[in-house]
């Protein structure tokens, strides 16, 4: 069998798994008080340019999501997302169980929000005359790239932002898969450009080469008071930080992080262009990144299940499914050409 259904089922990239066994005796300081996490904070602040930033290191991304935004809103105050949003849809409810309510956008085929529906939506909240009856929207939730693997353009997202300054509002990217997003083909925005941008995002590990760990960013000294205090109060203040911030230290290294990124990218254009190419299914939207959307028919469907494992993603008519296959910092030039030999014998 070859694995085209997650990012994250293989171990850690070789590079992290070096550093920890070579530093594995080493005392160090605890709660992420240690020289790995300081240094590897200080490459990030130099990646986005900015001195000041505020750095946190998180276990998981669900944590990074509900805590950060836990932190950042008030008790009656909610965060806008599109209805694909991963808060929305994978998270169980997190950011609702922190008290705090999850405000829609119209749904669209590539899981962006567009600028002039945010716009409507604020003003209609702002204008209305119950609004102290109403959760009140201050947080604008991006995901880049996609739960659909597109990416926003720079323009895309600095017109987002411009939205949410003349609402008081603020961004948020959630960065899971961030790495893919930076390293994709024509994709023009960096973490400087974030930095720049956003109230807070985060650097996603868990699915760009780490075993485990984000790193949430807040520009220009921005974090919320008391943050460090404020995860622990929700119990994930790791005890054993400096193994999050060794990972981090190695990921940007010499540029591995956006390496591991675009030879995932690439290798996941080559998959989707090998369904086209044999002509065993259709592509549902274009994506530059390591996620692949596929129309399959079920017959296809179930001849490729016998030798690949994918994620059937949902249905597309009487007919087809959605299929989502991924690749990641483990997947090999090898997968694919197996993968394209199987494709030939089905097409």
């Amino acid at each position: 069998m070859i694995y085209f259904d997650c990012d994250y089922s293989n171990g850690m990239h070789p590079a992290i798994l070096k550093r920890l066994t070579d530093t594995n005796a080493e005392y160090t300081g605890t709660y992420g008080l240690d020289k790995y996490s300081e240094s590897a904070k200080q490459k990030i602040r130099e990646a986005c340019g900015d001195p000041d930033a505020d750095i946190f290191f998180l276990i998981g991304g669900t944590q990074a999501n509900a805590v950060t935004l836990d932190a950042m809103l008030k008790p009656w105050q909610g965060v806008v997302c599109a209805p694909t949003g991963h808060i929305n849809c994978y998270e169980a409810g997190a950011v609702e169980f922190t008290g705090h309510k999850i405000i829609v956008l119209p749904s669209h085929v590539d899981g962006k929000i567009r600028p002039d529906e945010l716009h409507v939506l604020l003003t209609a909240a702002e204008e209305a005359d119950n609004k102290e009856h109403m959760v009140i929207p201050a947080i604008v939730y991006i995901t880049f790239p996609t739960e659909f693997g597109t990416i926003y353009s720079s323009q895309e997202i600095k017109v987002i932002h411009e939205v949410c300054k003349r609402h008081n509002c603020k961004l948020f990217v959630d960065g899971a898969r961030l790495g893919y997003g930076l390293g994709a083909d024509g994709n023009d925005v960096s973490l400087k450009f974030l930095a720049e941008h956003c109230d807070a995002f985060y650097i996603g590990g868990t699915k760009v080469g780490a075993i485990f760990g984000e790193a949430v960013v807040f520009p220009h000294h921005s974090a919320p008071e008391h943050f460090f205090a404020f995860i622990k109060q929700h119990g994930i203040l790791y005890a054993k930080g400096r193994f999050t911030g060794l990972q981090f230290d190695t990921l940007f290294t010499d540029g591995l992080y956006e390496n591991i990124g675009r030879q995932a990218d690439n290798l996941a254009l080559q998959l989707a262009d090998l369904f086209v190419k044999y002509g065993v299914g259709e592509i549902l939207v274009k994506s530059p990144t390591n996620q692949q959307f596929v129309i399959l028919s079920h017959d296809v469907m179930d001849r490729l299940s016998e030798e690949v494992v994918f994620e059937k993603w949902g249905t597309y008519d009487a007919g087809h499914k959605i299929c989502r296959f991924v690749t990641s910092w483990a997947t090999t030039q090898q997968d694919i050409d197996t993968l394209e030999k199987i494709l030939a014998g089905i097409a």
